[in-house]
């Protein structure tokens, strides 16, 4: 993962951006099209370009992800 390679967001909004719940650096998984905070264990979604960085949006990431 990397933070914002071909991710469809502005790389400057990605720089930005923090989770919601830790306010620590989110990586981007261009496999999943979200963004992750490895430490709320939590992938934001990215839908139509725009982060949806809202906890209710956001699935938990499994002990393997």
């Amino acid at each position: 993962m990397t933070r914002h390679a071909n991710s469809g967001v502005d790389p400057k909004l990605l720089e930005l951006l923090v989770c919601p719940v830790t306010r620590q650096p989110l990586k981007y998984d261009k496999n999943t099209n979200e963004l992750i905070s490895e430490a709320a264990r939590m992938a934001f979604p990215i839908r139509d370009g725009i982060p949806m960085m809202l906890t209710d949006e956001a699935r938990i990431l499994n002990d393997d992800e």
